[in-house]
Formats: structure tokens, C-alpha cells, sequence
């Protein structure tokens, strides 16, 4: 009975924190991020993405200004880290994240284009660091962390899998107090947890809330900006009939400005496995 009622109250907060969170409306596009959008030297390639990407109100949504230190975590072919470098300008820094299981497991070409920033010159506000996905510690403390339709990879065997908690009190830990963490990853079938992320290349939203609510992490908004409620959440993301038009849900989360009291002790208990009908929040 005692294991009963502990997993129900930890459904009932989990909720409780949920229920208030709003689908982001579009909003007003920042100057600096239009500017950045219709900078001439991003690649071609890059550009003919921006349909599918919607970087004006992603970046809107985000909430990445001039002046921040940004992380651009598992940055790819760096097409954010090209836009954030613009926004933030000279008086903020740009940290592109290659993580050493990536760089070991991966073709070359999936990193490439954050390889090509390091060495072109106009993009001197931009560091490229690599290390072990786990230990990710830039050098000042962060406004903003982001990363995109990546986290689903750190349970995948090419990854390590990576030791998600460790990974996520990394994050908690690189940003400042009042710092955010956004989340862009494909959605998966409600209630799948990770079965989906190598097969699939897809995830549970859950598990990125649970995770980053267990680093400290506070879930403080989400966009339907890249939602598709026509995606069957059943295909390969690179299947030509959803590449580019997945489900994808937006998660921002914060680090709050005063550290949060430790939770009074409780029985052991996975929420996950005493998952009830009707307790899935509706925007997910």
C-alpha cells in the first residue's frame, strides 16, 4: 500500500507542475533574429531547411538574445550554432558541443558543418569544445543551453549509451541560476519511454521531463510550433513519408534562482510503470 500511494503522489505532482503549461502562440520575431535568419553566409543547404526548422519562432520561443553565452549542445552541422553566433554578437560566445562518442561512433560528414565553423573567421564568437558527453563544462557559466533532435541519441549504443542523469546534472550545473535549457527531439509513441530511440530515432516527452526535473531542471513552457498531429509516431524519422514533418515536441526548461529543498524521502517507485489511463498531460 505504502508503494501504491507514493507512486500516485508522484503522478499527482507530476501533473499538478504540467497542467499550467501553455502551447507557445507565435509571437513578435526579435530584429536580431530575422537578421540572423537572412544572414548571406549561411549555406544554401541550410536555408532550403528553414521551412521545416521554423528558426524564426523556435528562436523567438527560446528567447536567445545579444549578449548570452550559448550552448549549442551535440551542435551537428551547426545549423543553430550559425544563428546563434549572429544573434548573441561580439559582446556574447557561442559553445558548439561535439561529444568524443559522437565524434568516434559517427560519419564525419554528421559534424562537418560545426567543423567548418571552427575554421572560418566569421564566426570568432563561436568555441568548439569536445570531450565525453558527461562531462560538458564550458568555461563561464551559460544562459542558454539547446540542443536539437539529439537527446534521444544518449540511450543509443553509439553514445555509450551515455549516463543520462550524469549527463543531464551537467547541463543543471553549466548554466547559471535563471539559466534555460531547451529541448527539440521527434515524439514517440505515448508510453514507449525509449524503446524507440535507435529503431526509430524517436523518444518519449516524458522521459526528457522526468530526466531533466531529476537534475533540478523546472519545465517552464513548451511550443506546438513543430508539432504534426498527422505523424503516426510508427516511422523512421528519415522515412521519406515523415522526413522532415515529424512530430517534434519543444521543451524549455529552467534552473531556478535558489536552489530547490531535497524532496522528503519516499519509497522507491518508477512512475513509468504505474502510468494510468488519462494521466498522459493533453499537449503531449
Amino acid at each position: 500500500m505504502t508503494r501504491v500511494i507514493s507512486c500516485a503522489s508522484v503522478l499527482l505532482a507530476v501533473l499538478t507542475v504540467l497542467r499550467p503549461i501553455p502551447g507557445h502562440a507565435a509571437g513578435v520575431v526579435p530584429d536580431y533574429v530575422a537578421s540572423a535568419i537572412a544572414d548571406p553566409a549561411r549555406p544554401p543547404a541550410q536555408v532550403a531547411r528553414d521551412a521545416q526548422r521554423q528558426p524564426a519562432e523556435v528562436l523567438a520561443f527560446a528567447g536567445v538574445r545579444p549578449g548570452d553565452r550559448v550552448a549549442d549542445f551535440m551542435s551537428g552541422g551547426a545549423y543553430f550554432t550559425r544563428l546563434f553566433s549572429r544573434i548573441v554578437g561580439n559582446a556574447g560566445h557561442v559553445y558548439a558541443f561535439l561529444p568524443e562518442e559522437q565524434l568516434k561512433n559517427c560519419a564525419p560528414e554528421e559534424t562537418a558543418g560545426t567543423r567548418a565553423v571552427e575554421h572560418d573567421g566569421g564566426y570568432a564568437n563561436v568555441s568548439v569544445m569536445t570531450g565525453p558527453v558527461g562531462r560538458f563544462r564550458p568555461p563561464e557559466p551559460l544562459d542558454l543551453i539547446w540542443t536539437s533532435l539529439n537527446f534521444h541519441d544518449l540511450y543509443d549504443p553509439f553514445m555509450g549509451p551515455a549516463d543520462v542523469p550524469q549527463v543531464t546534472q551537467a547541463l543543471f550545473d553549466a548554466l547559471k541560476p535563471g539559466g534555460e535549457l531547451l529541448v527539440i527531439d521527434h515524439v514517440a509513441q505515448a508510453g514507449s519511454e525509449v524503446r524507440d530511440t535507435e529503431t526509430l530515432h524517436r523518444i518519449d516527452p516524458e522521459v526528457i521531463i522526468r530526466r531533466a526535473q531529476a537534475a533540478g531542471f523546472r519545465l517552464e513552457a513548451h511550443s506546438d510550433v513543430l508539432r504534426n498531429p498527422h505523424d503516426t509516431h510508427q516511422l523512421r524519422v528519415f522515412d521519406a513519408a515523415v522526413r522532415g514533418q515529424t512530430d517534434q515536441v519543444i521543451l524549455k526548461f529552467r534552473k531556478p534562482l535558489a536552489p530547490t529543498p531535497a524532496p522528503a524521502p519516499a519509497t522507491p517507485c518508477d512512475s513509468s510503470r504505474d502510468r494510468h489511463a488519462g494521466t498522459r498531460p493533453a499537449w503531449l
